[in-house]
């Protein structure tokens, strides 16, 4: 796949007036809209297939050649005051470095900030996210001091799992409780940072396959 990071003129500044002409363009030069999101666009032709993501001012543009790559800019460009930024490096918090296997996506940044936000940059690390030996509970315990902390970071690891869907369970638990957490669900979330502190570097390989085949893995508790 041949990709490319592009940044429109801020001519149009109503995001709903911009988001409806650049929406009616993309089906115009043949992109559908995703029906899960409609930020996403989707090109599929004989030429090969593209994906078009739309944030704000930002697009991102995937093509399986780079003929068909140069051909949507080239649209794209005669239709709206456009700057080709060339490879994706980095985006919404995520950096992006390419490599023989693929893409390598980090966030190694924003963990740190989420940890600085915490008051926990310098704290000890721990080997796990959780503590497996028993489950969250909405009771025996006091409630937090600052709820609102509490959601901000919770929210933050939501948005971590994108590349470390390794905290995705533990992140999970912790926002079952943000409309009222306890003490106890602080100490939950405090532990799965104490973990990113130990595992700043570990990050996502995304590695191209041409397999269509769908796997699932499910690790259920029939007792």
């Amino acid at each position: 796949m041949s990709a490319c990071y592009i940044k429109r003129s801020k001519a149009l500044n109503k995001p709903c007036a911009w988001y409806q002409r650049f929406a009616t363009f993309a089906t115009r030069v043949g992109f559908k809209q995703s029906n899960c999101d409609f930020s996403l666009f989707i090109h599929h032709s004989h030429s090969g297939i593209a994906y078009l993501l739309l944030y704000v001012h930002d697009i991102l543009l995937t093509a399986s050649s780079t003929a068909l790559r140069d051909s949507i800019i080239s649209s794209l460009n005669a239709e709206f005051a456009m700057t080709d930024l060339g490879k994706l490096h980095y985006f919404l918090g995520i950096t992006i470095k390419y490599n023989n296997a693929g893409l390598f996506l980090q966030q190694k940044t924003y963990a740190m900030e989420i940890l600085q936000r915490a008051n926990l940059s310098e704290c000890n690390s721990c080997t796990t996210p959780a503590d497996a030996r028993g489950k969250l509970s909405d009771e025996g315990s006091s409630p937090m001091s600052d709820p609102k902390l509490y959601r901000s970071l919770a929210g933050a690891l939501q948005y971590l799992t994108f590349t470390r869907p390794d905290i995705a369970f533990a992140v999970q638990q912790v926002c079952l409780f943000v409309h009222g957490p306890l003490d106890s669900h602080y100490n939950a979330l405090k532990r799965i940072l104490r973990y990113i502190k130990g595992t700043l570097d570990q990050s996502l390989q995304l590695t191209p396959k041409t397999s269509d085949t769908l796997t699932a893995c499910s690790d259920a508790d029939w007792a």
